[in-house]
């Protein structure tokens, strides 16, 4: 095949995040779940900026973060997603372009406005999200460039986006041109709430044969497999999926691929800052490694570099040059 136009073209939800450090308490009191991702309405999103404290604002989304850092790393990228036609829907095509990401979805006009997640920091770093899915939820597949797609070495879709059904439409379509053309399709699922409601969906994909590239962390492991137990669970998904990337936080993560098992530690930090990303740095890394042909334990690494680098601040983007931290680390 000859060489594709793009290392990775992602489909996820188009947000922009709305981060502010707060008390344990006043998680607590505002009834939200620690350290979870929760769907709100519009009503809900107004309570909780309300009761935000000085926040900064930054253009987000699972894979949108992922591709950010990708980018970073001297991969050329796409993304695919929804946006209004409003200020929030300017900053976010203005953030992801200037980051030398190729985005061509047009803009949708009227309500809702463009998604945005707000962001609760309490002391330990642990982020609290609520989100507010607003336009990102009505991707529809007419906006796939499916030209694009074929011309990707991996499409990579985010769980998130999986729950409303017209950009589930739209990835189903995505997963139809990128195995047409070859390539291979990379899918992370994101949370456990995401597995509740669509776990049959994800279980039928993976038997199918559709997914080349599993991301999980443990407890989406458990509740996709029904096992509690970590190694019985890589045991009995890995076997199902091409390759399979499962993190652990400080556990570090694992990976098998074709009968191998590669394992890393995370990466030393003096503190944990801000858990917002982490995963999402973590399968940039990963899937850079696995695009220039690097064996899985240093893919993981890369993964674990990209993570640990963006957990030492506020925000779910690199402030650091990636690259340099990988060439240092692994040359």
């Amino acid at each position: 095949m000859p060489d594709p136009r793009f290392d990775i073209i992602a489909i996820g939800n188009a947000i922009v995040d709305v981060m502010a450090p707060c008390a344990d308490e006043l998680v607590e009191r505002l009834g939200m779940t620690r350290g979870g991702m929760t769907l709100i309405d519009t009503p809900r999103a107004r309570e909780l900026y309300d009761a935000m404290g000085p926040a900064r604002e930054i253009s987000g989304g699972s894979a949108a973060n992922t591709l950010a850092c990708m980018a970073q790393l001297g991969a050329k990228c796409g993304f695919i997603g929804q946006v209004a036609d409003d200020q929030l829907g300017e900053v976010f095509a203005h953030d992801i372009r200037a980051g030398g990401i190729d985005f061509t979805v047009a803009p949708r006009a009227g309500d809702p406005p463009t998604a945005r997640c707000l962001i609760f920091v309490t002391p330990d770093g642990q982020r609290t999200m609520n989100t507010f899915l607003g336009a990102s939820q009505f991707l529809p597949a007419e906006a796939l460039d499916e030209a694009a797609i074929a011309d990707a070495a991996v499409l990579y879709l985010e769980g998130y986006l999986w729950d409303p059904e017209e950009p589930r439409r739209a990835m189903r379509r995505a997963i139809a041109a990128a195995r047409a053309a070859g390539r291979k399709v990379a899918f992370t699922l994101s949370d456990a709430f995401v597995i509740a409601r669509h776990g049959d969906d994800f279980r039928a994909l993976i038997a199918d044969g559709q997914i080349d590239i599993l991301f999980a962390n443990e407890h989406e492991l458990a509740a996709l497999t029904g096992l509690d137990d970590f190694d019985a669970g890589m045991a009995a998904l890995a076997p199902k999926v091409p390759v399979l990337v499962v993190t652990r936080s400080e556990q570090g993560a694992h990976a098998m691929a074709g009968g191998e098992h590669a394992r890393v530690p995370a990466e030393p930090i003096a503190r944990v800052v801000d858990t917002t990303g982490a995963g999402d740095s973590f399968a940039a890394g990963f899937l850079m490694g696995h695009v220039r042909g690097r064996p899985l334990a240093e893919c993981l690494t890369m993964g674990a570099i990209c993570a640990a680098e963006v957990i030492s601040h506020y925000g779910a983007r690199p402030e650091a040059d990636l690259g340099a931290l990988v060439k240092a680390r692994l040359g």
